[in-house]
C-alpha cells in the first residue's frame, strides 16, 4: 500500500511541476545549450532529446548539444546539472529520476528546490521483459519460476520509475530476485537476450530492436492502454497485475534561479516544435494511401515516429 501511495504522490508531483508556465517573447539562449541526460545513447529519452536538439538549434541559431551521463541511478547526471547552476545547462529526462530519490534515500545530494520545471515533453511506455530461452510466456509464469528457484534469477531496471516499480513489486510479492545494477541500462537488453539477466524493466523503445530478433519476450506494458507500436502485448491490468500500471512522464528542467521569462520562452518553443511534429504526422497519415501506392511502384518513403 505504501508503494502505491508513493506512486500516486509521484504522479501528482509531476503534474504540479509543470503547472503555470505561459508563453512569453524569446530572449534565450545567448550561447550553446547543454541537455544533460541520465541515460546512454539509444534510449527513448536520448532519441527524443536529439530530435528536439536538432530543431532547437535551427530555431535558436545557437547549438543545442546532448550529453549522456548515465550511472548512479541518475545521480551522475543530476550532479552535473545541479553543480553547474547555469541556465544554459538543463536536465532532460523523467521526473522520477530525481523524485524517487526523495523517497528512497534519507539524504539525497540535492533538494527538490534545486530543480525548476520548464516543460513536460513525453510519456514513456514501460515494458517488463524476459529472455525467450526461459520459455516464460506470462507474468504468472515468471512469478511461479521465481518462487520455484529462489535467488536464481537476476533483474535490472532503468533509473527512476522502472527501478522503483519492478523492485517494489518483487519485494511485495516476496520474491528472491537479485538486482543487477547497470551504469548504462542500454547494455541490459543484449544481456537479457543472452540470458545473463532474466528480467528487465525499462522503456519499450529500449527493447524494441531486441524484441524484433525474437530473443526476448515482453510480458506486459505498464501503460493503461496497449502500445501502438506493440499492440499484441497486454497491459499490466490485462495480464492480471494492475499494481504494475504506471505511465512515466519526462520533461526539461532548469536550475533553481533560472528566470521565469527564460523558462516560459523555452517551454513555448518546445510546444511549438511538438505541434509542428504533430501536424506533420497528421498530414502523413492523410496521404498514407498515396505513399503506399508509391512504395508498391518501387518508390519507398519512410516515416519515422519517435516516442
Amino acid at each position: 500500500m505504501r508503494r502505491q501511495n508513493i506512486i500516486a504522490a509521484l504522479a501528482i508531483a509531476v503534474t504540479l511541476l509543470f503547472t503555470g508556465l505561459a508563453r512569453t517573447q524569446q530572449t534565450y539562449p545567448a550561447h550553446t545549450v547543454r541537455l544533460i541526460l541520465p541515460f546512454g545513447p539509444g534510449s527513448a529519452t536520448d532519441t527524443t532529446a536529439r530530435l528536439f536538439a536538432d530543431r532547437l538549434t535551427a530555431r535558436w541559431g545557437k547549438s543545442v548539444v546532448v550529453e549522456n551521463r548515465p550511472g548512479g541511478d541518475g545521480l551522475v547526471a543530476l550532479k552535473v546539472f545541479v553543480d553547474a547552476q547555469d541556465d544554459h545547462t538543463l536536465f532532460f529526462g523523467p521526473a522520477a529520476a530525481f523524485l524517487v530519490h526523495l523517497f528512497d534515500q534519507d539524504a539525497p545530494p540535492y533538494a527538490l528546490s534545486d530543480i525548476a520545471p520548464i516543460v513536460g515533453i513525453y510519456v514513456t511506455v514501460l515494458a517488463i521483459s524476459v529472455p525467450t530461452s526461459m520459455n516464460v510466456n506470462t507474468m504468472d509464469d515468471l512469478v511461479a519460476l521465481a518462487r520455484a528457484q529462489p535467488g536464481k534469477l537476476n533483474a535490472a531496471a532503468a533509473t527512476g520509475n522502472s527501478d522503483f516499480l519492478i523492485f517494489g513489486f518483487i519485494k511485495d510479492m516476496n520474491l528472491q530476485i537479485t538486482r543487477v545494477p547497470y551504469r548504462d541500462i542500454m547494455q541490459a537488453p543484449n544481456d537479457l537476450s543472452e540470458d545473463r539477466i532474466q528480467l528487465l524493466s525499462t522503456s519499450l523503445a529500449a527493447v524494441q530492436s531486441t524484441l524484433q530478433t525474437g530473443r526476448i519476450k515482453v510480458l506486459l506494458v505498464t501503460s493503461r492502454k496497449r502500445a501502438q507500436t506493440a499492440p499484441d502485448i497486454p497491459t499490466a491490468a490485462e495480464a492480471g497485475y494492475p499494481q504494475l500500471t504506471m505511465e512515466t512522464a519526462g520533461g526539461l528542467y532548469g536550475p533553481k534561479d533560472m528566470p521565469d521569462n527564460e523558462r516560459e520562452s523555452i517551454a513555448a518553443d518546445f510546444r511549438n516544435i511538438g505541434r509542428e511534429r504533430s501536424d506533420h504526422r497528421q498530414a502523413a497519415d492523410r496521404h498514407r494511401p498515396d505513399h503506399d501506392a508509391a512504395a508498391s511502384g518501387g518508390v519507398r518513403r519512410q516515416h519515422q515516429r519517435t516516442k
